[in-house]
Order: C-alpha cells, then structure tokens, then sequence
C-alpha cells in the first residue's frame, strides 16, 4: 500500500476544499456557533470537528476512509488488521476481553498488576479472573511483570480459560517476555492479549523493547495519545493469526464504540502513522539519544537514583522502555507525591508518574535539548530547596498482604447488593468497589476480593501522605463499599 497516503486527512481536506455543510451534528457548525471566548482558547479545533459518516464520508461509508486508514495501520506495523478507537484503550482492551472470553466459563488469565481497565472489562463481561501475581521487589516496594514459568502454571492451574491477557510495558516502563509467554498460550491453542498501551512507538525503532506482534501476541493494544503524537483517546487494536475471531473482535469493539467517533482523534492517528513510517526511526533514535543524557545528568543529582539496572534480570522485568526515566528519590527521604507537587507549584512542570518513593518522566520523539535541560535544571531545583523532609508514615505492603482472597466474581460484587461501612470494619468484608492509586491505576482493592486490615492501613496511610485514590464513592477512604450481608 501506498505508505504516503492519509485518507482520512486528506477526506478532511477535501470537506474543507469543497466548501462541505451539513444540517447534522455537531451543532456547532465547524464552529461558527462556537462563543468567542472559547475560540480564543481552542483556536481552530473546531473547524474540523465533523460527523464522520455522513459527513466526511457518506451515509453509507463508501469512500472507505477510515478502513483504508486501517489497513496503512495494520501494513505499517506488520499486523494483519487493525482497528481504531476514538475511547482510548480503556475501551479497546475491554473489547478484546469480551471476544476472547464473553460467554464462556473458564475465565481469563491475568496479571495481577492489571489495570483498573482491566477490572472493568472483568465486571462488563462476568469474567472469573484467574491472578497471576506479578514478581515482588520487597525492598522498593516494586512489582514486576509475570514470568513464562508463572504463566505456564496458571495454565496448569486453569486449563479451561480462554486465554491470557498481561500488561507489557507497565506504566513504569517495565515489559514481560511476551515471545515466550506467547509460546506457552500457543501450545495449548489459546490467544495472548497485550494491554499494551505504553507501546504504540515500539514497532518504529530496535533499539525499543520488542512489539507485542512481532513477540507473537494475538491481539495488542495501544493508545497512540501516551509514546505517539495522538489525541487523548487516540487508540489501536491490532491482530493477528487465528485464534480470535476477527468480526466478532469488530462486534465486540462496536458494543462498546460511541456512535459519535470524533474525526479529529481519527486524522491524528492517521498523520501519526504516516509520520513514524516516514520518519519514525530518526525521531525515535534522537529521542532515544536525549532519553540517555536526562538518565545520566539526572543520576548526578544527590538523591537519585535513575532506575534502570535494576529493574532488568531473570527475578525481575524482561526488558525496559528508556524512553521512560524511572527517579527513585527514597534517599533525599522525600516521597514521590511531595517532588510532584513540588513541581508543578513551584516550576509548572507535570511528571508522567509519582508514588511513594518515584517520580517519571516521560520522554517522546516530541522533546528536545530544551525540555530535557528544563527537567534537570526543575529536579535539581527542588532537590536544592528539600530541607528535612518528614517520614512519610505509609504502612507499606509484604507481598502476602497485598495479595488478597478472591471470594465472587468482580461483576456479582459489583452489581450486588451492598453496605457502606466505616473503613475501620472493612477487613473481612467483599469488596463491592475497586480502590485504585492514580497513577498508575492498579488497583489495590478489586470488587469481589476480600479486604484485610494491611491494606487498609496501606491505603489510609497513603492517601494521609499524598496518595490519590479517586475510584472509591468516598475518595478520602473513610468508607467503603463492600458486598451486603
């Protein structure tokens, strides 16, 4: 196929050329309605914000724009059908959970480091989560993605689900040995889905961790708004082989797809595509160059310890994105919440990630010297202005606390009816809710699973010291929705 082509931008131009007006949705008529004060904010967003069938392309979608656009996408990065999402990959994921596993009994198995996605997706189909727990770095308090060997006894232990689904890479950049859990899934005739929605830039360059397709995955997902230059929401499914039923993956996606898909997040993944084939590996290999200088004048500054060597071996992750610089400031004997918000105060910078004891930057092909040399000057500044920090007080987690009893299925927990209790009488209890620190958006808690007293701490003490727990009907953490009685 023609490499060079964006149909859907170039149908986007067209409707401008030809002078296009419809008496459709959106109300706003390519933005003469639109109040100046938003205008003056937005600037031209609006002009191109169109209906997309029936408006960029017929009632009847006959100029293929965006199925054209799909297949450059599934071309350019070597899967056999792509498909995109304008609701991010939270939805994207949920739709390959629901063709792999929807109607059937033996579950799905899982990671344990999911994200809450993940959950939602187990509690719209009914799913029984088979847990996989991932690797534990006691003494950073740092999980890891599953091993081959853990999902090679999950399938001994549930021989009857449908497949797996593993998280790779994980927010803090971290990636499973996808080709040899492929292979384990493949043996027994069951697909592997990648939640892989840190990884939309990994096909374009080697030097990157390896793409979930070319690891054999069945079904890769990725939001080209987090590593490419897409709008939020900006998603993509991808797949390959025959162990999943291709139109039913659509019908599944279509369930769940706004009927409303916004144009605008379709031309950027579109221009995105055709950038990273055209250009793709220099951007990357620059972006990869500055990735190394902010990881070396950033570990010069006393106090941090830029994370890489030791997050890579046979206990811990298979490989690592650079492109995420994972700071551990535990030594400066602040938390990663107090230089996050130190950060954004006092030197307008927002960082990718914070948690107890971390902060990450997020590098893409979009930074430069400039934006690297503000993010060591920015962290330097704040290492320079810490003075005596307060121990953070958070009651943190042995792994055989935070690995709690799955009692229902997340969707009977969640659909059930429940009680709101003071927190102090959670433990024992069913969870009716998910409990999720945001970032990274693992939940802690999960409906279905029952609370233990460790946890709770964990979580109180957390949220006392920064944590952001928005999940919960009580966000503060005095009460929680648990299964009724």
């Amino acid at each position: 196929m023609d490499q060079t082509r964006a149909p859907i931008l170039d149908a986007l131009a067209d409707y401008r050329t030809r002078g296009r007006y419809g008496f459709t949705p959106p109300g706003h008529r390519q933005g003469r309605g639109v109040d100046e004060r938003v205008r003056r904010v937005l600037g031209d967003a609006f002009r191109d914000d169109v209906l997309a069938s029936g408006g960029l392309d017929d009632r009847r979608a006959r100029g293929e724009y965006l199925s054209d656009a799909e297949k450059l996408m599934a071309e350019a990065v070597g899967a056999e059908m792509a498909f995109f999402s304008t609701c991010g990959s939270s939805l994207s994921v949920k739709a390959a959970m629901m063709a792999v596993a929807g109607g059937k009994d033996g579950g799905l198995i899982l990671g344990r480091d999911s994200h809450k996605s993940i959950v939602a997706g187990l509690i719209f189909a009914g799913l029984q989560p088979r847990w996989v727990t991932p690797r534990w770095d006691t003494e950073r308090h740092f999980s890891h993605p599953p091993s081959v060997d853990q999902i090679r006894d999950a399938w001994e232990r549930h021989p009857d689900a449908a497949g797996a689904l593993i998280v790779s890479p994980s927010p803090y950049g971290t990636c499973a040995d996808i080709a040899g859990i492929a292979e384990v899934c493949h043996e027994r005739g069951k697909p592997l889905i990648v939640d892989e929605a840190w990884g939309a830039h990994l096909p374009f360059h080697d030097d990157l961790p390896t793409w979930a397709m070319d690891a054999g995955a069945d079904v890769c997902v990725v939001s080209v708004h987090k590593m490419g230059a897409g709008f939020e929401q900006g998603s993509v499914f991808h797949v390959q082989g025959d162990l999943v039923d291709y139109s039913r993956l659509s019908a599944c996606a279509d369930l769940l797809m706004t009927t409303s898909p916004n144009v605008l997040v379709y031309s950027a993944i579109d221009g995105w595509r055709r950038q990273m084939v055209q250009q793709g590996h220099d951007l990357l290999e620059a972006g990869l160059r500055l990735a190394d200088r902010a990881r070396t004048e950033l570990a010069r500054i006393p106090g941090i310890q830029v994370m890489e060597k030791e997050l890579l071996g046979v206990e811990a992750s298979h490989d690592l994105d650079r492109m995420q610089v994972l700071m551990d400031v535990f030594d400066t004997g602040a938390t990663g919440y107090q230089a996050a918000d130190w950060l954004r105060e006092h030197r307008h910078l927002d960082l990718g990630l914070s948690d107890h004891r971390r902060i990450m930057a997020t590098l893409s092909m979009a930074d430069d010297d400039g934006t690297v040399d503000r993010l060591v000057e920015d962290v330097t500044a704040w290492r320079e202005q810490l003075k005596d920090p307060q121990p953070h007080g958070i009651r943190l987690l042995a792994p055989e606390e935070i690995e709690l009893e799955t009692a229902m299925l997340p969707r009977d927990a969640f659909f059930g009816p429940v009680d709101t209790v003071p927190v102090a009488q959670a433990p024992g209890r069913i969870a009716a809710e998910q409990v999720t620190p945001y970032p990274p958006g693992i939940p802690v808690i999960m409906p279905g699973e029952v609370i233990n007293e460790p946890v709770i701490e964990y979580l109180r003490t957390g949220i006392e010291a920064g944590m952001n727990v928005p999940d919960p009907a009580d966000p503060e953490l005095h009460t929680i929705r648990v299964v009724a009685k």
